[in-house]
Formats: structure tokens, C-alpha cells, sequence
């Protein structure tokens, strides 16, 4: 007799229909399918008596929707709007398919879910030409076809372009074929693998070391739809302050604290606009949470004081290892309070990090949670808005936790191997609602290097400790981009590199390309070059001082951004893949970096080392941002691109709100500007604007505003304001790029004189060596006009 290596669930033997869907008995499982709502179906197999519906990532519950359940003899079928879910009585494979019959999804023929040992694989039909993206934090290529990952949270200290695992665990990945697009999330917290078609051309796989599978399969007819279901199941963010979507300066680590005023004065002094400062691991005392060192830092609330006076907020490293030292008040109220992550026989687990010998808290547990909230307080009374969560995988010296630790998962004890992806999110939603409750009614800054689906709830996440070198510069657009894919929208990367010593051209080449990302943090380790915006001389100063005022400029653009991704949970930073999936162009090597901030700016990422790349341009109009220089859409084209010219172009037909850029976001302006590029098919596009710092937004404090551009009727409408919120501008100026536009336009049935300007978005660069030109940044002759600002709706037509 053929010995058994694997089990699948085998024929159905019962059926039963259950709100939303449909249970199934089969020889050797359980398995349902549970319909959350019109485009999200859940699956599940089970061998327990009972199925396992607790969730961290999922936090939304199954919606009332129409479906109807169909019992045939070969197959129990659950058809909803837009699919239908379909599972063969033979031996319990499933098929997803359109309304039209067309397959979506399916289990790869003879091989349906089962189980090796405790681990469960479900095997998937690779349909012809079908591509994968997504999976969030992952190096390689844009299309995942070929290669194979796995999630287990790692401190992958200096890692490299294949490395793998990283430190965010994100299991969705997005599947494109035939016209067609889906998700596939496995709400698996074990560690998991995904499979697509490494070492063999039979199928891709999603499995998991132990546990169910338990997966959801997410329709939409556009990868943004797919997103935006995948975060309504998962949640979104909620508003960030708008000061931390500024620049942020860090090091490993700036101490004493003379070092940090003096590194404060240096922004103000040479008018680089700077929001934060961020306290990496030295400003504590012997590296112990919740401790200042008394040398180096004696003041730390008159330090606090000192930098707010000068428009900068701060945000300290939050490391979740509790140093073992009796006396130590953190240490003591843990073991009072019961807080840490324990052995089986009840012992406080110990690992060795950065302060020494320490205990962890368990944050899978409510009052671990609470003690952590109420520990965080110290920082937020002396005006603290901003943490960062590092070392949070667990990262300790030896990098091998044990698996026989337990978590207790608010009441349901589980082991290392189910807890361990999940520490990091934990203890990003402790850090999260803890300081939310602190700062009566202001927004935090929460930052995280480990997670799990469902961390953009709580945090934006950063792609850890990089390299500085141009490989991982690209890689790191990359990664974040595909962050973006699988619903974490605020992420970014250490500008610069965290390891090694970037050269002037690549430290100028990666800040041009990092003010154009979501989070925007400069950071280097101990024992290495400086890296600050003036680090590498004047000429790279200057560089950086104009990007970095770029970003400042565009900041009512990316402010509403935010606010869409609050929304939606759409990516603010876009690979070219979310709105154009089935262009083979988008996923070459030559392409896959490239990506969209917002809807109307195209970023080509490109090394320091090259002076000319090639630049895909996907339909429509592209305009240079530096000088107008048009580039028709469909097109692969040779641009420049010295070290002071990023590859940046902007769609024809959007409108892009701007403003002065300041020395912070604090800073109030008179003027707000409207940059308008010609194109041929009508858009839109929706500025936001609140407080910037409090919830108030969310009782209707806000401002909206739709602003429209009509090319067939030469007409520009700007909505009128809806909200409670009252924008505080005076002045409005339109800028009308490639528009043949000489004496007036009429602005609510008024005549306005046009002026003609020569436009720039940069200071000039003057001649420095070893750029050796002494051309300006770019500019392009333009007309403008200016109009006093209302909340009224706006006509302009020429």
C-alpha cells in the first residue's frame, strides 16, 4: 500500500448553507465559504472540530449581501455579484469565476488544498501569461513570476536584492491575466510561503506551517478596486499630522543634546525646510526605554521646548526590549503587572539586545497594551508627538527566538510560530492608541519597521536598515512601492542609505528621488560620513535645498493624497502597475521602478552614475517638470538626467495644487497656486485641506474642493468648498503650462489679463564643479494669472 506524504480534504459529504454562504463536510475537513461582502469572499479548511475566526488584520465582519447557493452533483457553488465560488464534490477544489463563466482563479487540477505534517498548501493554476505583484515588503522584480518568498519577521540588517525574508509580513498578493485582475490575502499569522511557479511550471502556492487556510479572494475590475476592497477588509489610516509628512532628519544617533540644537539651527540657518528630528537609541540612558541619559541629555523637556520653538517636532526610538535590572521602574512594573512574553512553564522569556539581557512585552495582551500606553505618557507630557518602533521583529543577538514562547493573543495562548509575525503590529497598535490617548485630541506620528496586514491602521512603515549604494536606492522604490500594493500607503525609506557612505551624486540623486515618496526621512548609522542636506558641499546643499523645497511646494498635492488614501487606501506612491497592468512594458527591468506619486506626476528612478536613461511614457501627455518639454504618451524615449535633473514629468490635463515652500509645514501663506497642464481628455481632481493636527476632520472639520479641467470646452472649474473647515488663503494664482494663452481668459464671466511668466520650480544652479553647467534648473515660458481666493465655485474659460 502506497504509503500517504500528504492529506487533501477529499470528497464533500455534507452540505449546509449558513448567512453568507456555504458550510461543506468533506472526508478528512471542514470547509466554508463566507461571502464579507458583494467583491470579498473568504475560504476556509479546517481539520479542528471548530474554524479559527480570530483576526489582528481583519477588522471588518461580513456584510449582508445578495448570493445564491447552488447544490449540484458535481459542485456546491456560491455566486455572488461579481463571482461565483465554486467547490467540486470530488475532492473539494475550488474555482472562482466571472459572471460570464470566465475563470478568475482555480486550484491547480488533481492537486486541491492539503496538508504535509501541520503545513496546508493550496495550489493554483497558473492561467496563461498570468502575472503576481504585491506581497509588500519583498525584493525582486515587479512581476513576482518565477521566485518564491516567504513570511517570517526578520531583522535583515544591510540586506540585499534577493534577500528574503525582510521585516513586514504582508501575505496579498495581486494576480493579473486575461484582462483580469484579483487579490488573494492569507489571513495567516504562521510563517507562510508563496510560490508563484519557482522550480516548477505546474502552479503557483500559498501555504502556511500550521493552522487553516484561510484566504480571501478579492475581486475588482482595477488593481486600485483590488486595493480598495483589500483595505476596506483590513482597514486604513487614519489622518497622519501634516508636519510628519515633512522632511525628517536622523542619525545613529545625535548626542548630546548641543549636537541636536546645533543640527536644528543648521536647517533654519541655511533655509532647507525641515519638519522633525528624529532621537535614534543614544538619547536614552544605557539604551533603556523610557529613560534620558543624565549626561548627554539632562534637559530632555527643555530640549523638547527648544526645538518646537523652532518648528521642529520630535520623534524618539521606542525599542520594546525591557532591560532585566531590579530598580529599573519599567523592569519592575512588568513583572508587577505581569507584561512579558513567557516560557511554557511561566518563566519570563529573556533575549539579549542593545541594553543587555532583557524581557519583551507581550502586546498580543490588553493589559500589556494598557502598561505600555500608560508608559508612553512620559514622553508625550514633554511634548513628544512622534515614535518610531524599531528592533520589532523580535530582533535580539542571535537572531532565533524560540518557538516554545507564548503569546496570549487576548486570551487564546499561541506559540512563537503563530505570534511572531504579528509582535511588530502589535506593538505598533500599542504605541499608536496609547500616544492617541495621550495627546488630547492631536494626531501622532507612529512609525514601524515590523508588521503584519492591517499595520497601515496604526503606523507607516519604513524599509529599514538599506545600503548605500544605487542598487538598493532602486530597490527601496521598489519596495515601497509594493507596500503601496498591499494597503500600507505612508512608507519610505532611509534617504541616503543607513549602511555605508553614500558618494555626493548618490546621496543628492537619492534625496531628489525620496522627495518625491510618501515618508521622506534622511538617516545613516554610527561611525560613518555625516549625511546631512550640506554634508557632501555646496553643490549637492543647493541640490537637495531645491527638491526638498519641492516637496514643500507640492504639499497641499500630497496632503490630499493622504486624504485619498484615508479614503480608499490607495497607494500614494503607484507602481505603473496599479493603473497599467496589462502593459508587458511596465514590468522590464528598465521600467519596473518607475512609478506614479498621485495620478499626475511620473517618476523615472534612475542611478547617480547615468547622465541618459530611457523613460517609458504610458498614454496621454507628459510634460518635463523642469523646463515643459513634451513627451507623447506610448512612447519609450532617451532623456538626461544629471545628477540635478531627476527624470520627473507631469501628466497632461492635471492640476496640481501648490504652495511656497517655508522652512516648515507650519508655515501660512497668502497664495495658492493651481499648475495646469494641457491635455486632451477631461480630468479632475480633489484638494484637501483641515487642520492638519487634530481629528477634527473626522466630525467634518474639513475642506474639499473638486478642481476640473474640460479640454473640449477650454474650461477650468474649481468646485466649491464643501466642509466645515475654512481654508485660509487670500490669494489664488493659475498657472497655465502649454496653453496658447495671450491676452485674458474670463474668470466667472469676468475678463482677467493674462501675464506671461518664465516659470521654475528650482533655485538656478549655478556653475559648481564637478557638475560643470551653468544652465538653470529648468524653465519654460508659461501664463498666470492671479485672482483673489472664494470658497465659491470658480469658472475660468478662454
Amino acid at each position: 500500500m502506497k504509503k500517504q506524504t500528504s492529506q487533501s480534504p477529499g470528497k464533500i459529504l455534507g452540505v449546509q448553507e449558513v448567512p453568507g454562504g456555504v458550510l461543506l463536510r468533506s472526508e478528512q475537513a471542514k470547509l466554508r465559504v463566507t461571502l464579507y461582502a458583494d467583491c470579498v469572499a473568504r475560504i476556509t479548511f479546517t481539520r479542528d472540530d471548530e474554524f479559527d475566526d480570530f483576526s489582528y488584520a481583519v477588522c471588518t465582519t461580513p456584510s449582508a449581501c445578495e448570493h445564491k447557493v447552488s447544490d449540484t452533483v458535481d459542485a456546491v457553488s456560491v455566486a455572488a455579484k461579481f463571482f461565483s465560488v465554486q467547490v467540486s464534490k470530488k475532492d473539494s477544489s475550488i474555482s472562482i469565476r466571472s459572471t460570464d463563466g470566465s475563470v478568475i482563479n482555480e486550484d491547480e487540477p488533481g492537486l486541491p488544498t492539503s496538508w504535509i505534517g501541520e503545513q496546508v498548501t493550496a495550489y493554483k493554476k497558473m492561467q496563461d501569461g498570468e502575472r503576481f505583484i504585491g506581497l509588500g515588503e519583498k525584493t525582486g522584480p515587479l512581476d513576482r513570476k518565477g521566485a518564491a518568498y516567504q513570511n517570517w519577521a526578520t531583522d535583515a540588517f544591510g540586506y540585499h536584492g534577493g534577500s528574503d525574508p525582510l521585516y513586514c509580513s504582508t501575505p496579498f498578493y495581486i494576480g493579473i491575466h486575461h484582462k483580469t485582475v484579483y487579490g488573494i490575502f492569507l489571513d495567516n499569522s504562521h510563517k507562510t510561503f508563496f510560490n508563484f511557479g519557482a522550480s516548477n511550471n505546474r502552479f503557483s502556492s500559498l501555504s502556511a506551517d500550521a493552522g487553516e487556510m484561510n484566504y480571501y479572494f478579492i475581486y475588482g475590475d482595477t488593481v486600485d478596486q483590488v486595493i480598495e476592497n483589500y483595505t476596506w477588509l483590513t482597514g486604513r489610516m487614519e489622518m497622519p499630522p501634516l508636519w510628519s509628512l515633512g522632511y525628517q532628519q536622523c542619525r545613529y544617533s545625535y548626542y548630546p543634546d548641543k549636537e541636536v540644537k546645533s543640527l536644528a539651527m543648521q536647517f533654519r540657518e541655511r533655509n532647507i525646510p525641515a519638519d522633525v528630528i528624529v532621537l535614534d537609541i543614544h538619547y536614552m540612558d544605557k539604551y533603556k526605554i523610557f529613560t534620558w541619559d543624565p549626561v548627554k541629555f539632562k534637559d530632555p523637556a527643555g530640549l523638547v521646548s527648544f526645538l518646537r520653538e523652532n518648528g521642529f517636532h520630535v520623534v524618539v526610538m521606542c525599542d520594546p526590549g525591557i532591560k532585566i535590572e531590579p530598580g529599573y521602574q519599567a523592569y519592575d512594573e512588568g513583572i508587577a503587572k505581569n507584561v512579558f512574553l513567557k516560557y511554557p512553564d511561566g518563566k519570563p522569556y529573556s533575549g539579549q539586545v542593545w541594553p543587555g539581557w532583557c524581557h519583551f512585552p507581550d502586546f498580543t495582551k490588553a493589559d500589556t497594551r494598557k502598561w505600555w500606553a500608560s508608559a508612553l505618557k512620559q514622553y508625550v507630557d514633554i511634548g513628544v508627538d512622534g515614535f518610531w518602533n524599531d528592533m520589532n521583529e523580535i530582533a535580539t543577538w542571535g537572531q532565533s527566538l524560540p518557538e516554545n514562547i507564548e503569546f496570549d493573543f487576548d486570551g487564546d495562548p499561541a506559540s512563537t510560530r503563530k505570534g511572531r509575525n504579528l509582535f511588530g503590529f502589535q506593538m505598533a497598535r500599542s504605541t499608536y492608541e496609547g500616544t492617541k490617548k495621550h495627546l488630547g485630541g492631536k494626531r501622532p506620528f507612529n512609525l514601524t519597521r515590523s508588521g503584519f496586514s492591517g499595520v497601515q491602521r496604526y503606523a507607516a512603515v519604513w524599509t529599514g536598515d538599506n545600503v548605500s549604494y544605487d542598487e538598493h536606492m532602486l530597490l527601496g522604490v521598489r519596495l515601497v512601492s509594493s507596500l503601496g500594493m498591499t494597503g500600507v500607503a505612508f512608507a519610505g525609506y532611509d534617504a541616503g542609505g543607513f549602511v555605508g557612505e553614500a558618494s555626493s551624486k548618490l546621496f543628492a540623486r537619492w534625496i531628489s528621488i525620496a522627495a518625491l515618496s510618501p515618508f521622506f526621512r534622511g538617516h545613516t548609522m554610527i561611525n560613518s560620513k555625516d549625511a546631512e542636506p550640506w554634508s557632501h558641499g555646496e553643490e549637492v546643499e543647493l541640490l537637495s535645498r531645491n527638491y526638498i523645497r519641492l516637496r514643500y511646494q507640492l504639499m497641499p498635492y500630497i496632503y490630499s493624497l493622504f486624504w485619498q488614501a484615508v479614503q480608499t487606501g490607495r497607494a500614494i506612491q503607484r507602481s505603473l502597475a496599479v493603473d497599467y497592468p496589462f502593459e508587458p512594458r511596465v514590468f522590464s527591468g528598465t521600467y519596473q521602478s518607475q512609478y506614479l506619486f498621485g495620478p499626475s506626476i511620473l517618476v523615472a528612478p534612475v542611478e547617480s552614475t547615468k547622465d541618459v536613461c530611457k523613460v517609458f511614457f504610458p498614454p496621454g501627455k507628459w510634460y518635463a517638470l523642469h523646463d515643459g518639454t513634451l513627451h507623447p504618451g506610448d512612447t519609450e524615449s532617451y532623456v538626461e538626467c544629471p545628477v540635478h535633473r531627476l527624470p520627473v514629468f507631469v501628466k497632461g490635463g492635471a492640476i496640481i495644487p501648490m504652495k511656497q515652500a517655508g522652512v516648515n509645514t507650519a508655515d501660512q501663506f497668502e497664495k495658492l497656486t493651481m499648475h495646469v497642464y494641457n491635455g486632451d481628455e477631461p480630468t479632475s481632481f480633489v484638494m484637501y485641506e483641515d487642520d492638519g493636527e487634530t481629528f477634527e476632520y473626522q466630525a467634518g472639520k474639513h475642506a474639499t474642493r473638486t478642481l476640473a479641467f474640460d479640454p473640449a470646452l477650454s474650461k477650468i472649474t474649481l468646485g466649491s468648498v464643501a466642509g466645515a473647515f475654512n481654508p485660509k488663503w487670500k490669494l489664488l494664482e493659475i498657472v497655465f503650462h502649454a496653453f496658447k494663452l495671450t491676452k485674458e481668459v474670463t474668470v466667472n464671466s469676468r475678463s482677467v489679463g493674462v501675464t506671461a511668466i518664465e516659470h521654475s520650480f528650482f533655485t538656478p544652479l549655478e556653475k559648481y564643479d564637478p557638475f560643470n553647467d551653468s544652465e538653470s534648473m529648468g524653465s519654460e515660458k508659461a501664463t498666470a494669472i492671479t485672482i483673489p481666493f472664494t470658497t465659491d465655485e470658480i469658472n475660468i474659460t478662454w
